[in-house]
């Protein structure tokens, strides 16, 4: 039996945090900050996600074996090197190595030192000649901020305008602090995308089963982007062969290049693809797991959560398996009033207590305990799935499921996983 830290507050969190507690393993769970599902799996300690030297000074009082670190925050700011000092084996990057995601113009440069395929790309500091490229180019590219923008720092510009007032806002109006005083102008993809995650020793990956997730937030992918408002796996646009592709020619060639860079890395690397005429493209790299995405992963993994965790962060994959269930699995977020602008909070949750169908699951994330009631904390407030034998009947278990929770103002999206089932 180990002591476990599970850093962060989402459904990503409940989900890693019930995947280690899977089959009676006996492990003691911890979750800094947690949420009002992850009591149920263990203890909750006030501690923020962000704060650094609280969550090492948690590990070392708890005498904990291994920390679980969920969110990119914590990692970019160094967390996984200072419980290394003290002696703590953590799941996640380095600092150094957590520039895959806390920097587009490293993860780029990266990609180009490797020979990935991505989109084709220009950095700037210096908004004029952004601005400049833009006008030269004369077609319609993406915007993205360099540093950590919560998922904000993306603009899809379809006009040589709309991409020049998004270089405005970042460098010259520094709309996103210093995050933004730098971009990367990329050439815009075609195709279908997906993720997939890799669990990493330094040298050794082992892939998961690979997952699409839906960004925007309504039906028929309108409305302004999000953190993500469900997720389904497996995701039939990356075949057999696509995933053997994505390792040999992204995944391989950048623990090489990391390793080179005397980065080697860590953790979860999660590559957001973009598939077009079968040919798989990196979009983007992130150093944690996706959310929703890990709620399906999870559901679908046979095999010992904490013995892949545990064996990535002591850098030794071997003789670890992480084979794929049969069937799917999909999941659905349920959110606040008015997510993703400004979400409502301290509404009462109802149904949690009713009795989910078989093969169901609710993973918690914006909410927490108000006397005996559970109210939402946050703007994604539950993510509802289930896993079945097939994803269609996947899909009509989550959203029976999802029928009997509500509150005030509630939303979700009621087409999760229609790429795969039309």
């Amino acid at each position: 039996m180990s002591k476990i830290l599970v850093v962060g507050s989402g459904s990503r969190e409940h989900a890693l945090g019930s995947g280690l507690a899977r089959g009676g393993s006996g492990h003691e769970l911890l979750f800094a900050p947690g949420n009002a599902g992850t009591l149920a799996l263990g203890r909750n300690v006030a501690v923020p996600a962000s704060d650094v030297p609280a969550l090492v000074e948690l590990a070392e009082k708890e005498r904990v074996d291994l920390v679980v670190v969920g969110p990119e925050l914590p990692l970019t700011l160094g967390l996984v090197d200072a419980l290394a000092q003290k002696g703590i084996a953590a799941f996640g990057p380095s600092r150094a190595a957590a520039r895959l995601e806390g920097s587009k113009a490293f993860m780029k440069d990266i990609c180009k030192r490797a020979g990935v395929p991505t989109a084709s790309y220009a950095v700037f500091d210096d908004a004029e000649a952004a601005k400049a490229h833009v006008r030269q180019a004369g077609r319609p590219l993406v915007v993205k901020a360099d540093g950590l923008c919560a998922g904000k720092g993306v603009v899809v510009a379809s006009t040589v305008e709309e991409a020049c007032e998004a270089i405005d806002r970042m460098i010259s109006q520094g709309e996103l602090g210093d995050a933004g005083r730098v971009v990367v102008l990329e050439e815009l993809l075609p195709g279908e995308e997906a993720s997939f995650h890799v669990v990493c020793d330094g040298t050794r990956a082992i892939p998961l089963v690979a997952a699409q997730d839906h960004k925007r937030v309504f039906d028929g992918d309108r409305g302004p982007n999000t953190g993500g408002m469900g997720a389904y796996a497996p995701a039939p646009v990356v075949t057999p062969a696509i995933a053997a592709e994505v390792m040999t020619a992204i995944v391989e060639p950048t623990l090489r290049a990391m390793s080179e860079a005397g980065a080697p890395f860590r953790g979860v690397l999660f590559v957001g693809l973009m598939i077009d005429q079968g040919k798989p493209r990196v979009l983007e790299f992130n150093v944690r797991f996706g959310d929703p995405e890990t709620t399906v992963l999870v559901p679908m993994l046979d095999g010992d959560w904490f013995a892949v965790l545990d064996g990535a962060a002591r850098g030794d994959l071997s003789g670890v398996a992480a084979k794929t269930k049969p069937g799917a699995a999909l999941a659905v977020v349920m959110a606040s009033e008015r997510y993703p602008a400004s979400p409502a909070t301290g509404d009462r949750i109802d149904g949690l207590e009713a009795t989910s169908p078989e093969g169901a699951y609710v993973y918690h994330a914006g909410t927490k305990r108000d006397g005996d009631a559970v109210v939402t904390a946050g703007g994604r407030v539950l993510t509802v799935g289930a896993q079945a034998a097939s994803l269609a009947e996947a899909r009509d278990l989550a959203y029976a499921a999802v029928s009997r929770i509500s509150w005030r103002g509630e939303h979700h999206r009621s087409d999760i996983g229609h790429r795969a089932l039309g």
